[in-house]
């Protein structure tokens, strides 16, 4: 074991680069972006949809206007999508780019939607097609989004504009500035357009669709399923987020796939698609990546290490919402031999397992999209529109996920009792060393005027823990500081609202790309280990002392 886990640690670096890539950045944080735009639409077809399971159906007009309001947010998600994906392209660019020669996001956005509709959307008589708005224009979107913050980086670095005498106001001249790469890139899609639907008889977003269709098939089978969620349980195991690096790849069939199902049980049908987001929140990561709900419980409830017993039940909160980087990192369950099995394979059996009700038993697969915080065994009930193997499979999973878990548990819970007779147990919940490092700051030592800080980790969730204890410590010691906590790719443009930038420990990949966007403002930054992430979570004081002594430094 100890060799297998040096080898994927070797990989680490390789796996970090992937998480780096500004194209799955890019993808993860147009999506994170639209999310209020998904639930939003998701609660009107729950109000529209769920009372037909108990045989109550709604007037035409009510059901009428409440699809309205789904067909006018989801059903226009790949324009928004396109829009959000080509901004987030072009922060990364810009990054790059000589600061007195960037790319006008706003200018990029408005193109890549013009570019969209002219790649995917048809015109019909008296309007045109709305079918590739939504979610079957995802991968054209993806495809506009990454080409069309290229063309204009083609022209912007090389100065390639329209120039105007310099007694012209800035923004007036901007509009030019971007006139001739804004041309180029709606000429380029508008004629290859027309040239491919002439030499193919489809249009360009209805043939992508075609050409991945197989994989969309392979992903949504036994092989494809373990592939993907065991490489998220991978890449956490080393510590890197692996939703971020694996869901941006197969976003466009999650999405695809929740459209569907939804579409088929309207129309009365089985929904058999499997890969959904619901699938990856309720099913595969129960309690968090590596389904650790399960191992939590146990951990706070029957554990003998005194280790084990403090953070699981520290944790077992956030871990019901499935925010579970306090046990991961307090156990520790990354790098950790004896956890290495469970924390891969668990994910993936509760998704075969689901997958079986689904094939074999009859069982509808998610049609609803709900908050990926909620208790996974709710989200599934209700995700699943209440099916009656739902009731059976919930906590099917639980039991099953407890079995994966116990061997290997009572494994590393004697390991521990063992060394805490010796006296060399680190009871991290109590202690984290880098934090005593941090001077207790007294009263008349606190700042004078207001402090900022801002946490981030890859959806804030985990970044608001520190944030609040941050606010926690403030507030107990009356000292002017705020603490906010964001998902990593929303800061870019709020940076200078702030005078410390803090970085969760699995986003830690992404530190030199953040300390040079806060240099550039003036901006402290830092980031954590995970134990000692976790102890300033629990312990505001330290919190507040750790941000002081950051932004004092």
């Amino acid at each position: 074991m100890e060799k297998l886990i040096k080898m994927v640690e070797t990989m680490k670096p390789f796996f970090e680069k992937v998480s780096n890539n500004i194209y799955l950045r890019a993808i993860r944080d147009g999506f994170v972006s639209c999310i209020p735009v998904i639930l939003f639409s998701s609660l009107f077809i729950l109000v529209a949809c769920v009372p037909e399971i108990f045989d109550y159906k709604w007037p035409e007009k009510i059901s009428t206007v409440l699809w309205q309001a789904y067909n006018y947010s989801m059903g226009m998600l790949g324009i928004l999508m396109v829009a959000t994906i080509a901004k987030s392209l072009t922060d990364s660019i810009n990054t790059k780019m000589p600061k007195l020669r960037q790319i006008n996001d706003v200018s990029v956005m408005i193109v890549s939607i013009i570019c969209l509709l002219l790649l995917a959307v048809a015109p019909v008589e008296g309007g045109i097609s709305t079918e590739f708005m939504g979610t079957k224009g995802l991968l054209s979107a993806f495809v506009v989004a990454f080409t069309v913050p290229n063309i204009y980086k083609f022209f912007v670095k090389r100065n390639i504009t329209i120039k105007l005498p310099d007694e012209v106001p800035h923004y007036i001249a901007q509009t030019f500035a971007d006139l001739i790469p804004l041309s180029v890139a709606v000429m380029i899609y508008w004629v290859f357009g027309i040239v491919f639907k002439e030499a193919t008889g489809m249009m360009f977003g209805a043939w992508i669709l075609e050409v991945f269709k197989p994989l969309f098939v392979a992903a949504d089978g036994y092989i494809g399923l373990a592939i993907i969620y065991g490489a998220m349980a991978m890449f956490w195991f080393v510590g890197i987020h692996g939703p971020s690096i694996v869901e941006p790849a197969v976003t466009a069939i999650y999405i695809a796939n929740i459209e569907a199902n939804l579409q088929i049980v309207s129309a009365g049908g089985h929904a058999t698609n499997i890969l959904t987001h619901p699938t990856s929140y309720f099913v595969a990561t129960l309690g968090g990546t590596g389904a650790t709900l399960m191992f939590c419980a146990m951990c706070a409830f029957i554990a003998k290490s005194k280790q084990l017993r403090a953070v699981g039940r520290a944790s077992i909160v956030p871990v019901t919402f499935a925010v579970n980087e306090p046990i991961i990192f307090g156990a520790p369950i990354v790098l950790n031999p004896v956890l290495f099995f469970p924390f891969v394979l668990t994910p993936i059996l509760n998704v075969w397992v689901f997958k079986f009700f689904v094939d074999n038993l009859g069982m509808n697969a998610f049609t609803y999209i709900l908050p990926w915080t909620t208790p996974a065994p709710i989200g599934l009930i209700i995700g699943t529109g209440f099916a009656q193997l739902a009731f059976v499979l919930a906590p099917l999973l639980l039991v099953l996920d407890a079995v994966m878990y116990y061997p290997f548990f009572r494994v590393y819970d004697a390991q521990l009792v063992e060394k805490e007779k010796a006296g060399a147990a680190e009871v991290v919940v109590e202690e984290a060393p880098a934090v005593e490092a941090a001077p207790v700051v007294a009263a008349e030592e606190l700042p004078s005027d207001e402090k900022r800080v801002l946490v981030l980790c890859a959806s804030g969730a985990t970044s608001s823990m520190l944030a609040k204890a941050i606010t926690k410590g403030a507030e107990h010691r009356n000292a002017p500081v705020e603490s906010i906590a964001m998902a990593y790719g929303q800061h870019k443009d709020v940076i200078t609202d702030f005078d410390l930038v803090v970085l969760a420990p699995q986003m830690a990949s992404m530190y030199d790309e953040l300390k040079s966007d806060c240099e550039a403002k003036g901006v402290k930054s830092a980031t954590t280990s995970g134990r000692e992430y976790v102890g300033l979570t629990r312990d505001p004081d330290k919190a507040l002392d750790f941000a002081l002594a950051l932004m004092a430094h």
